[in-house]
């Protein structure tokens, strides 16, 4: 599509938008196509409790129950802790321990024996214990490198969110730092030093510094703002890239925003796969892999994908099958696990398996609309 077209396409987006705003609160409601049916429940026997977790399984907040399920790629689900209301991201420490954003305070999880230890409240008041894409309490959580802090994005509906600093060792809130509207996600420096926050709501990402915990807002809009908190075109989730510490940000299948977060200067590159884009996560050898969900309204737009780029922008886009959500990589690289708990309508209750090298995908029923992701 050439640059006029999308530039038309950019406009007509804006002003419906701007024409639903008085009946969206956030950009990612709506009508979304119905997912394909999820596959059959798995048969698989639970683990045992006097068992240790074996490493190489997958463990997903389920945001549609109480829950965080251990997931073998090949079986299914085999084991579920009840963690707190509607769990949306989660952090796994090099100790085993998860630490899971729920919307009743942070959930921290022994792997090993699968064992809730810990629930932390937060500190912000954020209203009603609900479910859903609204709800408040805790959405994107990253650990320091040394594990020494947990930081979560805490969204607090109808204003803007905060990022609440724990201390891990001693299981408590220490810090709270104001930063935009609907926290998706939280990021570190790969040394430590600055927490990433994406402002879903806000169009920005806030820079807030470890040590001084001062913030600092950076604007990452390349469609701009126009339609507010209706827009469909915003940020959603980062990844840091370790070769210059550069966020990455997708945007709807055609545009990466590549934001140094020193400067607050954003360079656009072009993506290949025209479609609402959501999950991102990086293999070790440097890959960017975006998960898409699907056309926002249809006809505008393409299907659900994994887009796979390689770090000189080639692109290889792989259909899936239904809409996602987020996407954590094997250890190998290979293999690519996209959660199917979408945040919109249109949900379903698995995890779609990519071959990275060929494309080639298999559904794996697995949780209750599995969002955040995880490889022990």
């Amino acid at each position: 599509m050439n640059r006029r077209a999308r530039d038309t396409r950019t406009r007509t987006r804006g002003a419906l938008a701007a024409m639903a705003a008085a009946l969206l609160l956030g950009a990612c409601a709506g009508n979304a196509p119905p997912a394909p049916p999820a596959p059959a429940s798995s048969a698989a026997s639970p683990l045992p409790d006097t068992v240790p977790t074996p490493q190489g399984l997958l463990l997903t907040a389920d945001f549609g129950a109480d829950t965080v399920s251990f997931v073998d790629p090949e079986r299914g689900t085999v084991a579920s802790v009840t963690v707190g209301r509607a769990p949306y991201g989660m952090a796994l420490g090099a100790d085993g321990r998860a630490w899971v954003a729920t919307a009743e305070g942070v959930a921290v999880v022994d792997t090993r024996t699968r064992v809730r230890v810990a629930l932390i409240p937060y500190r912000t008041a954020t209203g009603p214990v609900t479910d859903g894409e609204y709800r408040g309490g805790g959405m994107g959580i990253a650990l320091s490198p040394d594990g020494a802090h947990a930081y979560v994005g805490v969204n607090v509906p109808g204003t803007t969110g905060v990022l609440e600093v724990l201390d891990t060792a001693r299981n408590e809130v220490t810090a709270v730092v104001p930063v935009g509207r609907r926290p998706f996600d939280v990021d570190v420096s790969a040394d430590g030093a600055e927490v990433y926050v994406t402002g879903h709501d806000s169009f920005d990402v806030t820079v807030v510094a470890a040590d001084a915990l001062r913030p600092r807002r950076i604007e990452v809009a390349p469609y701009g703002t126009e339609g507010g908190l209706a827009s469909w075109l915003k940020p959603h989730y980062a990844v840091v890239r370790p070769t210059d510490g550069h966020l990455l940000l997708p945007f709807e299948g055609e545009r990466l925003a590549v934001v140094d977060p020193r400067t607050g200067r954003t360079r656009i590159e072009p993506m290949t796969a025209d479609t609402h884009q959501h999950g991102a996560a990086l293999t070790p050898d440097g890959r960017l892999l975006v998960v898409g969900t699907g056309a926002v309204r249809p006809g505008d737009g393409k299907g659900p994908s994994l887009t796979v780029r390689a770090p000189d922008g080639a692109e290889r886009v792989y259909p899936l099958q239904g809409p996602h959500e987020d996407v954590a990589v094997s250890r190998d690289g290979r293999t690519a696990y996209v959660t199917g708990g979408h945040t919109r309508d249109g949900y379903w209750n698995g995890i779609t398996v990519v071959d990275l090298d060929t494309g080639a995908t298999r559904r794996l029923a697995a949780g209750a609309r599995p969002l955040g992701i995880a490889v022990l």
